[in-house]
C-alpha cells in the first residue's frame, strides 16, 4: 500500500563516488583541505554492516559532506518480492547515516534462491510495472521515505515489452511517488544499442521528478561487438557530456551531478578536473545569452 512521504527537495550540487582509493583524500586532506566536491555517494551493499574501519570511515567523511547511498542489490524487479533481511539492514544504515537520499536501480537481480549480482533488464510490461510499483511502496514504506530510482543501461530487449522504458518510468514515478536518478550515460549507451532517440526519452520522462544525474564512461563499439558496454572505468566521452548540456536545458529544477568510476580508478585529482567540466556546462546552461 502506498503511503505518502515527504517530498525529496532539489540539491544543486557536483559529488563523486566515494571509493576506497580516496578514502585518504577524504580523511588526511593535503594543503588544498577537503576535496572541491558537494556530496559524495556510496554504495549501500558495501556498508550494511554491524561496524569495523569501513563503516567508522562512512560516518567520518558524513560529517564533513552530505552522502548519498545508492544501492544494487534490492532487486525491485523480482517477482518474489522484496528481501526482508536487505531492507532491515539498510535501514539500520539510513538512521545511522541520515543520507541525502537513497537511491538503487531499475532491474533485477535475484530470484528466490540465487542473488545474480548483475543488473538485469525489465520486460517493459504492464505485469512488469505492478510488481515493479508493490515493491518501491515496500521500500519506501519501510523507509518512512521517498526514493530515488536509476535507468539502466540495457543490451536487448523482450518481445513482449508493451511500452518504452521512459513511458515505464513515468508511470513507476506517477504511482509510487518515488524520484528519478537520471543516468545520461545510460540513456546514451541504450539509445546507441537499441536505436532509439536519446533526446525523445529525455522529453517523455518526468522530468520534475529527476533528483541527480550520473554520468560515466563506457566501452564504445567495435568492429567485432556493435553494441557499447556500460563500464565506468574510462572518462565521460564528449557526446554524453553534450547529452548532459540538453537535459539541464530541459529540467525545471536544479539537479545533483555526479561522476561514477568503479574500474581503473584515477587519482582523485583527475576526477575533480572532470567534475569541473560539468560544473562549467551547468554555469554555462545558466548564464543568460546576450544580444
Amino acid at each position: 500500500m502506498q503511503k505518502q512521504h515527504d517530498p525529496i527537495k532539489p540539491f544543486s550540487g557536483f559529488g563523486l563516488g566515494l571509493r576506497r582509493t580516496h578514502y585518504d583524500d577524504f580523511l588526511s586532506p593535503r594543503d588544498g583541505g577537503v576535496p572541491k566536491v558537494d556530496f559524495v555517494e556510496v554504495i549501500s551493499e558495501n556498508y550494511m554492516i554491524e561496524g569495523g574501519r569501513q563503516l567508522r570511515i562512512l560516518e567520518k567523511v558524513r560529517e564533513m559532506l552530505p552522502v548519498i547511498i545508492h544501492g544494487v542489490s534490492m532487486s525491485i524487479g523480482s517477482a518474489d518480492g522484496l528481501d526482508a533481511d536487505y531492507l532491515t539492514k539498510l535501514k539500520k544504515l539510513e538512521q545511522r547515516i541520515d543520507p541525502l537520499w537513497v537511491s538503487d536501480h531499475l532491474c533485477w537481480t535475484r530470484t528466490s534462491a540465487h542473488n545474480s549480482h548483475d543488473l538485469l533488464p525489465m520486460p517493459l510490461t504492464q505485469e512488469a510495472l505492478q510488481a515493479v510499483c508493490d515493491n518501491i511502496d515496500a521500500a519506501q514504506n519501510t523507509l518512512g521515505r521517498a526514493m530515488l530510482f536509476e535507468n539502466p543501461s540495457s543490451y536487448l530487449t523482450f518481445p513482449e515489452d508493451e511500452m518504452t522504458e521512459w513511458e515505464f518510468l513515468s508511470a513507476m514515478a506517477q504511482r509510487t511517488g518515488c524520484y528519478l536518478l537520471l543516468d545520461v550515460n545510460n540513456i546514451y549507451v541504450s539509445s546507441r544499442n537499441h536505436g532509439f532517440s536519446a533526446q525523445e526519452y529525455l522529453a517523455g520522462l518526468p522530468l520534475d521528478r529527476v533528483r541527480q544525474i550520473h554520468l560515466a564512461g563506457h566501452e564504445p563499439a567495435t568492429p567485432e561487438r556493435d553494441i557499447i558496454i556500460d563500464t565506468h572505468d574510462r572518462a565521460v566521452c564528449d557526446d554524453v557530456w553534450g547529452l548532459y548540456a540538453q537535459a539541464l536545458t530541459m529540467l525545471p529544477q536544479p539537479v545533483a551531478t555526479m561522476i561514477e568510476r568503479d574500474e581503473d580508478i584515477p587519482p582523485l585529482s583527475h576526477l575533480l578536473m572532470e567534475l569541473d567540466r560539468g560544473r562549467g556546462i551547468a554555469n554555462d546552461q545558466r548564464e543568460p545569452v546576450l544580444a
